[in-house]
C-alpha cells in the first residue's frame, strides 16, 4: 500500500493542531508563575483558559470530522461486547481526565486560583490522573475507530501528556521543594503501583464528593448527546 494513498492532509493537520495546544497548553502552565507576578492569578486563569479552551474545541471538531479519514486498520465495530467495552473504558479515563473539576470556582476565576499539591482520592492511585486517564480515553476510541487518522491522534495526544507528567513533576518540584519529593516517593506514575508496594492505600471516603458525581452526572449526558454532538460538529466542515 502506498504510503500517500491513506496519509492524508489531515493527518499532519491534526498533528500541527496537537503540537499547537501543546505549546499553548504546556507553555501557559510553564510562564505561570511570572505571569501572575504582573497580571494577578484571576486574570491568569482567563487568559489561559480563553486560549486553552479554542483550540481544545477546535481539536474536538476536527477529530470528529475527519475521525474515519486514512485507511482502515481494524474493524471491530460489529464484534459483541466491544461497544459496552469502548464506553465503560470511556467512562473510567473521565474520572482520571478530570481532577480538576475539584476546583471550579479557581477554574473560573471565581475564587483565587492556586496551585496545590495533592496527595489524597484520585492521587493516591496515580499522580497524574490525566495522563492515565487520556491513554485510557485513546484505547477506548482506537480501538472503536480503527483508523490511522485515529490511531495519529491517539499517538499525538499520549505523547503531550507523557511530556506533561515531567514537565508537571519539574514545576511542581521548583515550587515545593523537599515537600514534592516527599509526596513523589509516596505516590506513583503508573496506577495502583504505589498501593501494591505499600507506600500508599486507598481512602474511599476521599472519593464521597460532589465532584464525582458531577463527573458522573456528565458521562451520562455525553453518551445520551453523544449523536446530537456528532451532528452538530458534522455541519462545521474544515
Amino acid at each position: 500500500m502506498m504510503l500517500n494513498s491513506w496519509l492524508t492532509p489531515s493527518h499532519f493537520v491534526m498533528l500541527g493542531l496537537l503540537f499547537a495546544f501543546a505549546i499553548a497548553h504546556s507553555g501557559g502552565a510553564a510562564i505561570r508563575p511570572w505571569a501572575e507576578k504582573y497580571i494577578g492569578p484571576r486574570l491568569y486563569r482567563i487568559v489561559f483558559a480563553l486560549v486553552s479552551l479554542p483550540l481544545a474545541v477546535i481539536l474536538i471538531i476536527y477529530f470528529f470530522n475527519h475521525r474515519y479519514d486514512g485507511v482502515q486498520l481494524w474493524q471491530v465495530q460489529g464484534v459483541p461486547g466491544v461497544q459496552a467495552l469502548v464506553w465503560v473504558l470511556s467512562a473510567i479515563s473521565f474520572l482520571f481526565l478530570y481532577p480538576a473539576t475539584f476546583n471550579l470556582l479557581e477554574i473560573a476565576a471565581i475564587q483565587k486560583p492556586q496551585v496545590r499539591l495533592y496527595e489524597t482520592g484520585i492521587i493516591r492511585i496515580t499522580r497524574h490522573p490525566q495522563m492515565v486517564g487520556q491513554i485510557i480515553w485513546c484505547v477506548a476510541h482506537t480501538l472503536w475507530l480503527g483508523t490511522s487518522f485515529t490511531l495519529v491522534t491517539s499517538i499525538g495526544l499520549v505523547l503531550h501528556h507523557l511530556f506533561g507528567v515531567w514537565h508537571g513533576d519539574r514545576r511542581l518540584a521548583s515550587r515545593y521543594g523537599e515537600a514534592f519529593e516527599i509526596a513523589k516517593q509516596r505516590t506513583s506514575i503508573l496506577p495502583f503501583v504505589a498501593i501494591l508496594d505499600g507506600r500508599q492505600y486507598i481512602k474511599w471516603q476521599e472519593f464521597l464528593r460532589p465532584a464525582y458525581l458531577g463527573v458522573a452526572i456528565f458521562i451520562v449526558l455525553l453518551w445520551s448527546s453523544h449523536p446530537l454532538l456528532l451532528t452538530a460538529t458534522s455541519k462545521i466542515r474544515w
